[in-house]
């Protein structure tokens, strides 16, 4: 049972929000993993060593943590600072800083790519739990800061390059950067602004619906993301200016400090790579043999690491047929201790691949626990052997607070017609449908009703004086039976249509609901860009999502503005 504790501040109630949850059971596409790890993560402890009851719990896994902090925090500190002060930090995230230089002192993290204008509303809400239970360890006793780690290292650009929105015309839009600017396999932090993004600034806030906001989005945008500076470093920039109030402290894994102080276990791993990958691969079996789904594909002979070439691309590695690895299109073989030392003598030119990343991120911060989605959830299934093999503890995963954005205009329409989020999940068609037949086209609608069971009464009625002269005439009226039930129903949804096509305004008003609440037939906060929210409210919105992030609830949250 999850509960509340006073240690916890700020909550929906507290903040008279109108708050509705919804149990993620009922959202579709959830895995079977994701699910029972929400209802018992102790249950889970066979692949989650260090799960825990409930996120207050994560203050007891603290000593160790410390215990097991190698990395010089004054060094690590230092590159935070300069990091953070060169995106615009402001007081709150430097006296972070300075607490996390203290040897008592544990960080909460969350992460994510670094997307176009921050991408998907998710990103904040990742960075907010953090903060959330940062602050709530802090109330406890236990010393804790926020950290987000961008992964820069990630080279999937066209995953970034885009960022959604809700226009003026209340349809979803969408603007890229050109994805010239990406040369084939390097990390998005290594990508530079051209002139174009100020015509992708230009043509948002074009679309963007204009009010008494605009100005000061305009100045956020363009104030982070400018020509010549890092994909990475605009979207640091960004997430600065609108979550430094709450002392973020965002972090940058390219940056040449961080490599060298990750160099120890970039060689470790390297020198364990076989046995990091049969550990993985076992695992993985283990997973489904428990039927579950294993989120990475392993293999015995992947490597951990990848290797960057002088022109910045990254290669994947792969152990051959002799127990030598090689990357891919390079004719160069090398053991695993040759690899261990190049790894420790030039570490920037290498980066973790998905099962070791957290477990960097984890040896250069005093983590006691990580904020994911379902899909991170499941990585750290798999994860954990690489912890244990390289004789790390493994960090708490935690799921961050997940919420969809039910604006005052869009909740008017859901009153009206008695809908919730979850009626948008059986897709637009079905709340047209339900929306004619309880509400626009009731009368027709019953009508319908009646003569369906009218229509099955006396054939019913006709069919057992049938079977009494020949049993096999039933048969011929079942099949007549299914005909005329398909013409009704063709009726039906072509009433629906005109209903709708006579109540325009009633259509409009169903499909903006549909697109600003369950956009692309997935959730609102993976889709949809803070810039959205932004322009029709201002910064204020921000301290509403704030409020709106309940660290107590594993639920959905449907936040009512």
């Amino acid at each position: 049972m999850i509960t509340t504790q006073p240690a916890c501040f700020s909550t929906p109630e507290e903040s008279a929000l109108r708050i509705e949850t919804l149990p993620f059971e009922s959202i579709p596409h959830q895995t079977k993993l994701f699910l029972d790890y929400l209802r018992d993560p102790l249950a889970l402890r066979r692949f989650y060593p260090s799960a825990v009851r409930v996120h207050q719990d994560v203050a007891t896994r603290a000593p160790e943590v410390l215990a097991a902090h190698r990395t010089d925090r004054r060094e690590l500190c230092d590159a935070l600072e300069r990091m953070n002060l060169a995106w615009g930090a402001g007081e709150d995230t430097l006296k972070n800083i300075a607490r996390l230089r203290e040897a008592d002192c544990v960080a909460v993290v969350s992460g994510q790519q670094a997307g176009l204008f921050t991408g998907p509303l998710y990103t904040i809400y990742k960075a907010m739990s953090a903060v959330k239970l940062a602050a709530c360890l802090e109330q406890s006793g236990t010393k804790a800061v926020p950290v987000f780690w961008i992964a820069t290292e990630d080279h999937d650009f066209d995953e970034v390059a885009t960022a959604e929105f809700i226009g003026c015309d209340c349809r979803l839009s969408s603007v890229t950067v050109p994805k010239e600017v990406h040369a084939e396999g390097v990390p998005v932090g290594r990508v530079t602004l051209e002139d174009s993004i100020n015509e992708t600034i230009s043509r948002l806030l074009e679309v963007l619906p204009e009010t008494e906001f605009t100005t000061e989005l305009e100045k956020l945008l363009r104030d982070s993301w400018q020509a010549g500076i890092g994909f990475g470093e605009a979207f640091a920039r960004m997430m600065t200016r609108i979550l430094g109030q709450y002392g973020l402290i965002l972090l940058d894994p390219l940056d040449a400090k961080l490599k060298q102080l990750a160099a120890p276990l970039y060689s470790e791993a390297a020198r364990r790579a076989h046995e990091i990958a049969t550990a993985v691969e076992a695992r993985s079996r283990e997973l489904v043999e428990a039927g579950y789904h294993a989120q990475v594909v392993a293999n015995e002979n992947s490597f951990p690491l990848f290797l960057h070439t002088e022109d910045g691309a990254r290669h994947a590695v792969a152990r051959n047929e002799r127990g030598l690895y090689h990357a891919k299109d390079k004719d160069e073989e090398h053991t695993a201790e040759e690899l261990a030392q190049y790894a420790l003598r030039e570490p920037e030119r290498f980066s973790p691949n998905v099962t070791l990343r957290a477990v960097v991120q984890d040896y250069l911060l005093p983590t006691v626990a990580y904020y994911g989605g379902a899909a991170e959830i499941a990585y750290f299934a798999q994860t954990a052997e690489v912890y244990r093999v390289l004789e790390r503890p493994a960090t708490t995963i935690l799921p961050r607070s997940s919420l969809t954005i039910i604006e005052h205009r869009i909740g008017r329409t859901l009153e009206r017609y008695n809908l919730n989020l979850s009626d948008f999940f059986a897709g637009l068609d079905a709340v047209l449908a339900r929306v004619v037949e309880e509400h626009l086209g009731a009368g027709t609608a019953q009508t319908f009703s009646r003569t369906e069971e009218n229509f099955n009464r006396e054939l019913d009625r006709l069919k057992e004086q049938l079977q009494a002269v020949d049993p096999t005439l039933s048969n011929a009226l079942e099949t007549g039976r299914r005909k005329i039930f398909y013409q009704l129903e063709g009726l039906r949804n072509r009433f629906h249509r005109a209903q709708m096509t006579r109540d325009r305004a009633a259509h409009r008003q169903i499909e903006r609901a549909a697109i600003a609440l369950y956009p692309s037939k997935t959730l609102q906060e993976r889709v949809i860009n803070i810039s959205s929210l932004y322009a029709r409210h201002g910064r204020y919105v921000m301290d509403w999502i704030f409020d709106a992030i309940n660290s107590s609830s594993n639920d959905h949250q449907i936040v009512f503005l």
